[in-house]
């Protein structure tokens, strides 16, 4: 079996008062880009050992409310997604697809 690897860095630019001003990320296949600019990341490891996640939530002072509101909807319809195509269970993700509209509905954000 040949082993494979895959780099994910992530800078984080923080202001005089540890705010983060940018992020910066790039990965071995990240095509046709060197690095990518983002202002908000959720980062979520899973420790099966502790049976506990571990979470990395960063926004950058330039992240608005709008964004952060289409940047969480687009999250959980994500994480529906994942759920389905990791568990197969349709029944679950799609009451979390429904939650996602009724989320975007209350958030006044457009789908």
């Amino acid at each position: 079996m040949s082993e494979k690897s895959k780099k994910i860095n992530i800078e984080v630019l923080l202001d005089e008062n540890n705010v983060p001003e940018d992020i910066k990320w790039s990965a071995t296949d990240l095509q046709g880009y060197d690095e990518a600019v983002c202002r908000a990341m959720l980062l979520s490891l899973w420790d099966h050992r502790n049976k506990d996640t571990l979470r990395l939530d960063l926004w950058t002072k330039d992240m608005t409310v709008d964004e952060m509101k289409i940047f969480f909807h687009q999250t959980l319809v994500t994480m529906a997604d994942t759920l389905e195509n990791s568990t197969n269970d349709s029944r679950i993700s799609g009451d979390m697809r429904d939650f996602c509209a009724y989320f975007a509905e209350k958030m006044e954000i457009a789908e």
